[in-house]
């Protein structure tokens, strides 16, 4: 492959590689496969610069924003493998595509989510596979590693990835060559590794499900992403930047009132910006170019207001839910955390639609209106019990 060199982009060393690889005379079928993954890397590209140069801003004011900014350019220009911890939706591939655009490296940025894909297929889509290597494997095919040659790596999820592939992992990252499933040969890489997780990985370890030193691998270089909640300065320019996204892609846009704008910086957000982009999308669609006040809001933003009686939430707060009442809410003297006392309403709900569903998470979820995944992911946050 003496045609191929490093300062070709990914994509071209990945065509140039892969029709090297074709026995002769080329069948029809295994021509139509290259050409298949081909078009698909390239697809693949324009999607990712797409998304980079529409996604990857980050955008926010807060001081936590601000410290995560400052070290995305200490390490970019590095070749430092990047650990981002966080929870759920709150921008961690956002960051590693901004380390991979700050950075010298050339190739394409490839993601991969290690926790949607089966344990048995996961070591094929990382390490590639030779044709006949199992049951409908009719052509060889290059992995995620091969496809990242030259550029970046992100491994979504780390924590998901099963025991195993963490052996074959570390081995990667130690040799730095790959070997495709039911192959022989070594095949050199020169990539970035950024992994990602929302799991708390040393307490992973202790569990025995994640392997120390695997951990001290990957974070050289670590990155934790705070919740939204707790860097509420980011929520009126996310929410201004997500509306010019909606008014850019769908044609209309809408307009928050500062009560409803108050309102969304003092929710606790549980599923952080993921949450908050849903949200701005969702009252798009239902008031097209309209003005949102915090009556707009939707249910759990809100308190509910068909019940006639007030409802206790804590010692020394009153939700007043008469159809008469000037009031929804009647505050304590001394004032109160408006971020605490949501979180736990929502640990309160869940607690009580747990009880009455005799710990059946897919029923308390249908109780609560929301998916088993979200459920469990909140029962875990909160540390639940059930």
């Amino acid at each position: 492959m003496a045609w191929v060199t490093k300062d070709m982009p990914g994509r071209e060393q990945f065509a140039w590689a892969r029709f090297h690889e074709l026995n002769y005379p080329i069948r029809f079928d295994e021509l139509g496969d290259v050409l298949d993954e081909i078009w698909a890397s390239h697809s693949h590209h324009r999607n990712e610069t797409t998304l980079e140069n529409g996604n990857s801003r980050l955008i926010g004011e807060s001081v936590e924003s601000i410290q995560i900014r400052s070290l995305i350019d200490r390490v970019a220009p590095s070749g430092a493998t990047v650990l981002i911890s966080g929870e759920s939706g709150t921008g961690k591939e956002v960051v590693a595509r901004r380390i991979h655009e700050q950075s010298a490296r050339k190739g394409m940025f490839v993601a991969i989510n290690c926790g949607a894909i089966p344990d048995n297929l996961l070591e094929s889509e990382l390490f590639g596979h030779e044709r006949g290597a199992f049951t409908g494997a009719v052509s060889a095919r290059a992995g995620r590693f091969e496809l990242a040659n030259g550029g970046t790596l992100f491994l979504d999820e780390i924590g998901d990835m099963p025991k195993a592939m963490q052996v074959k992992l570390l081995r990667v990252l130690q040799e730095r060559v790959i070997e495709r499933l039911g192959g022989t040969k070594s095949i050199p890489v020169d990539i970035r590794l950024i992994a990602a997780t929302h799991r708390d990985l040393p307490k992973h370890i202790e569990d025995g499900n994640f392997r120390e030193d695997l951990y001290y691998r990957l974070s050289v270089f670590p990155i934790e992403i705070p919740a939204l909640r707790d860097r509420p300065d980011d929520i009126e320019p996310l929410v201004d930047e997500m509306i010019d996204r909606v008014r850019r892609r769908n044609g209309v846009g809408i307009t928050l009132t500062n009560n409803a704008l108050s309102f969304l910086t003092g929710y606790a957000w549980p599923g952080n910006v993921r949450e908050l982009a849903n949200l701005i999308e969702r009252l798009a669609v239902i008031n097209p170019n309209g003005l949102i006040d915090e009556s707009d809001l939707p249910w759990p933003l809100k308190p509910a207001i068909e019940s006639t009686n007030p409802t206790i939430l804590s010692e020394s707060l009153v939700v007043t839910t008469r159809p008469d009442a000037t009031s929804l809410v009647d505050l304590p003297q001394e004032g109160l955390n408006l971020k605490k006392y949501l979180s736990r309403v929502e640990q309160g709900a869940i607690e009580t639609a747990l009880r009455d569903s005799q710990g059946v998470v897919q029923r308390a979820a249908d109780k609560l209106g929301m998916g088993r995944t979200t459920l469990v992911e909140k029962i875990r946050r909160y540390e639940i019990s059930h």
